[in-house]
């Protein structure tokens, strides 16, 4: 397919689940779109990686593509019950009711699957909409002028187009290509993530436990979280811990029994490590409107509070929509790029804030340690600071776009 600067396809790069979004929701206008994808096409990617799709996500895609949010939903796994314990003692407990639904499009709060499960429904639904891919096709050179935009992979094919949306990773191409720089921070201390199979016929409680100051781990705190086919293990490792002492397989068969039995060694899926990102592009848009940001291209953030794919689909969104416009009302393009370059900043800018709320939780200065300490002494009596000890690893919630 020649991506025309008239009438052509609109170019998406990245096959993630953002990049997928965007195509779906400009085929869901009638615009024609070209995927560019810098990986092969039978990639594989290991991990759960983003594990919840919130309700406003499934939302985003049932509008995109007509029962894509609902398959997903249903595929996933929705846990009833949360609990927090500090030093092995329970401080907080909740379990919702049976109903799935918000009684208006039967999508449950939430949902919980591998990302790759996710990509899968996703580029389902691309084919079924008639979206074109192309891989191996990893973009170096981005170039724009009044008319469109001209982006070259490294192999030295060139595709032109009225506007792209890049949706390429944490490590964007075309982000670099335009020299718009991430602003923010990295963490000094590191998490190990560890993705374990269910057991064959097992039984395992679906529920969402975060565990202060875990006995079985030297005082580190531990986040158990399920998902279709298994659960993921979220170690917070300190700052001066050799990662060989937790994030090898050698290490994870001494820690990982004391946390969820000795026969789970022969269930790790995956393991890796990742410190505490919060950065957010100087910019979502380059000057000429052409060419725009959307999830980690634009935005790193860590996955507690599963900020960073679903404000991600919501860029994604909120992206197409505003291509669609600039290419049906040409006149009206440069203000709508600009619209969505600063309500999706503000969104991310947001986020980054309450991301470094949930690090000052998670690894507090001693007078919050001692406050989250007396809090857990006080919850069989004050039900308030167990919520406060259930909602803050996760910051807070609100801001633009409800923070997504």
């Amino acid at each position: 397919m020649a991506a025309g600067r008239d009438g052509g396809p609109v170019l998406v790069v990245g096959a993630g689940p953002v990049g997928m979004t965007a195509a779906l929701t400009l085929r869901a206008a009638g615009l024609p779109v070209l995927v560019l994808e810098a990986g092969a096409r039978d990639r594989v990617r290991p991990g759960s990686r983003a594990l919840f799709v919130h309700r406003r996500s499934l939302r985003l895609l049932e509008r995109a593509r007509p029962g894509l949010g609902t398959r997903i939903a249903a595929y996933g796994t929705t846990w009833r019950t949360r609990r927090t314990l500090y030093r092995g003692r329970e401080v907080f407990a909740q379990t919702f009711p049976r109903a799935s639904g918000d009684g208006a499009t039967d999508l449950p709060a939430f949902t919980s699957l591998r990302q790759v499960d996710t990509e899968r429904f996703l580029h389902e639904a691309c084919t079924e909409a008639g979206v074109e891919f192309r891989f191996d096709a990893e973009v170096h050179e981005v170039r724009t002028d009044g008319d469109g935009v001209t982006v070259t992979d490294r192999a030295g094919e060139s595709w032109t187009a009225g506007h792209v949306i890049a949706a390429d990773g944490a490590r964007s191409g075309v982000r670099k290509a335009l020299g718009i720089p991430l602003e923010g921070t990295r963490s000094d201390g590191y998490h190990v993530v560890v993705d374990v199979a269910d057991p064959p016929g097992g039984d395992l409680p679906v529920e969402r436990v975060f565990h202060y100051e875990h006995p079985g781990t030297g005082g580190r705190t531990v986040l158990r979280v399920p998902f279709t086919g298994g659960f993921q293990i979220d170690l917070q490792c300190r700052a001066d811990d050799p990662p060989e002492s937790f994030g090898t397989e050698k290490a994870l068969r001494r820690w990982l029994p004391r946390l969820v039995g000795e026969d789970c060694a022969h269930r790790v899926l995956w393991v890796s490590r990742y410190h505490f990102l919060r950065k957010v592009a100087a910019s979502f848009a380059d000057p000429s409107g052409r060419v725009l940001l959307a999830g980690e291209a634009a935005h790193l953030f860590p996955p507690f509070g599963a900020r960073g794919m679903n404000s991600g689909i919501a860029d994604a969104v909120a992206a197409a929509e505003a291509v669609s416009t600039a290419c049906s009302e040409p006149s009206r393009g440069p203000a709508t790029v600009a619209g969505y370059a600063s309500a999706r900043r503000s969104a991310a800018l947001y986020n980054s804030e309450a991301a470094g709320a949930a690090l000052d939780h998670l690894r507090p200065r001693p007078w919050k340690r001692a406050t989250q300490r007396a809090a857990a002494a006080l919850s069989p009596v004050v039900p308030r600071c167990g919520e406060w000890l259930e909602h803050a690893p996760y910051g807070p919630r609100g801001g633009p776009a409800r923070g997504y």
